[in-house]
C-alpha cells in the first residue's frame, strides 16, 4: 500500500474494514462469482479491475446489499451483513449513470439521503453546503441536474455519497460517461477527495489507466474468479497469470510459445536470453514468453525475425507494429524507431525483461 493510505486509514479511524468470505453468486445455472475472497483495509482506496462481464460489478452490488450471495459471508467492520438491507450498511454508492432525480434542486438531491432519516432542516443545509464546497459546486445548488454539464453532474452524486459521512463508498465506472480531458482532471480531484474524507473506497473500472493512478490495491477480475491481488505496480511487474497479462497494459504484454533450454527461450531459430533460474541439465520444457511492449527493442543481430507491419506516432511515443511468423507484436517507444513499414528487422530484449508462463496452466514460472 502507499504511504498515503496510512494516514487515511488513520483518518478513518479504523472503521470501514471489509471482508468477503468465499462469495458465490449465481443466476440459474450460470455462476457469476467464484468463491470471491477478498480484505479491504481501513482507509484504503481499492479497485475491483476486469473485463466486462468480469463479475467485478456484481461484487460491487453485493456489497452494497443491491445483491444476494448465494454461498458465502460478507463482514463489514467484523459484523456479518450478508442479510442486511443496503440501508443498514453505511455505505453510499456512485452509479455509472449517477441517477439523479431530475425533478429535485443541486442541493435537494446532495441533501435526499439525510431528508430520509428524518434529519433536521438546518442540518441539512450546513451539511449540503460542506459536501458541495468538498466538490466545488456550491455555486450549483439552486439548479436541475439537467442544467448540469457530465462533470458536474458526476460531482453533485459524489456530493450526495459523501453528505452522510458513510464507512464505505461504493463507485461503479464513475468517470465512464466524461470525455477524455474531464477524465483526466477528476480522477487526480477524486483522489484528493477520498485522501481528505479518510474513507474506505471500493471502485469498478475495466480502464488500467484509473487503476493504476487511483489505487493503493487492486483486485483483478477474469471470468468471475479474482486472480491477482496487489499494489498495481506488483500486477504490472509480475503478473501471476497469462491472463493478467494479457489484460495489463498499453498495449498488453507480447505472448509467444517457446522452449525454454538452458537459460534461453527457443522460438523457431532463434535463441532469446532469458534470466530463468534453470538447471544446466533440465529438460526443454514448453512455456509462454511475455515481452512488454516498452522492453521490445530492434537488434542488430541474434534476435526474433520480424517484419514492420504498421507504425503509429502518437507524438511522444510510437508504437510499431510486427509481424513474427504468425503472431503479432508490438513495441512502444518514446522516440520514432528509424524502420519503415515492410522492413525486416530482428526483435529483442534485456534477459530480465522475459516473463514465463505455462503454456497450460497459464500461471507464471
Amino acid at each position: 500500500m502507499r504511504p498515503q493510505a496510512d494516514t487515511a486509514a488513520a483518518a478513518g479511524g479504523g472503521s470501514g474494514s471489509v471482508r468477503l468470505e468465499g462469495v458465490v453468486k449465481r443466476h440459474g445455472p450460470t455462476t457469476v462469482l467464484h468463491g470471491v475472497d477478498l480484505e479491504i483495509r481501513p482507509g484504503e482506496f481499492f479497485v475491483l479491475l476486469g473485463p466486462s462481464g468480469s463479475g467485478k460489478t456484481t461484487t460491487l452490488r453485493i456489497l452494497a446489499g443491491l445483491e444476494t450471495v448465494s454461498e458465502g459471508r460478507v463482514l463489514m467492520d467484523g459484523d456479518d451483513v450478508t442479510a442486511k438491507e443496503p440501508g443498514e450498511r453505511d455505505v453510499a454508492m456512485v452509479f455509472q449513470s449517477y441517477a439523479l432525480y431530475p425533478h429535485m434542486t443541486v442541493a435537494q438531491n446532495i441533501g435526499f439521503p439525510l431528508k430520509m432519516v428524518g434529519t433536521p432542516a438546518d442540518e441539512i443545509e450546513r451539511a449540503v453546503a460542506d459536501a458541495a464546497a468538498k466538490v466545488d459546486i456550491g455555486h450549483l445548488l439552486a439548479r436541475t441536474p439537467g442544467q448540469l454539464s457530465g462533470g458536474q453532474q458526476q460531482r453533485c452524486a459524489l456530493a450526495r455519497a459523501i453528505v452522510r459521512h458513510p464507512k464505505l463508498f461504493l463507485l461503479d465506472e464513475p468517470l465512464s460517461n466524461l470525455d477524455a480531458k474531464l477524465r483526466l482532471e477528476t480522477r487526480l480531484e477524486l483522489h484528493r477527495l477520498q485522501r481528505s474524507l479518510g474513507a474506505t473506497t471500493v471502485y469498478v473500472t475495466h480502464d488500467q489507466e484509473e487503476a493504476m493512478t487511483l489505487a493503493d490495491r487492486v483486485a483483478v477480475f477474469i471470468e468471475g474468479r479474482i486472480v491477482q491481488i496487489g499494489s498495481p505496480r506488483e500486477i504490472y511487474s509480475k503478473p501471476k497469470t497469462m491472463a493478467v497479462a494479457a489484460f495489463i497494459g498499453t498495449p498488453p504484454m507480447n505472448l509467444l510459445p517457446g522452449k525454454l533450454q538452458s537459460g534461453s527461450v527457443r522460438i523457431g531459430d532463434a535463441l532469446l536470453p532469458v534470466a530463468a533460474p534453470q538447471a544446466s541439465d533440465a529438460a526443454p520444457r514448453d512455456v509462454m514468453l511475455g515481452v512488454r511492449p516498452g522492453d521490445l527493442r530492434i537488434v542488430a543481430a541474434g534476435g526474433l525475425p520480424a517484419k514492420v507491419e504498421r507504425i503509429e506516432d502518437l507524438g511522444d511515443s510510437s508504437i510499431v507494429s510486427f509481424i513474427a511468423g504468425e503472431r503479432l507484436l508490438k513495441l512502444k517507444s518514446d522516440r520514432l524507431p528509424p524502420v519503415r513499414e515492410g522492413d525486416a528487422v530482428q526483435l529483442g530484449f534485456e534477459p530480465g525483461a522475459a516473463h514465463l508462463f505455462d503454456p497450460t496452466s497459464g500461471a507464471r514460472l
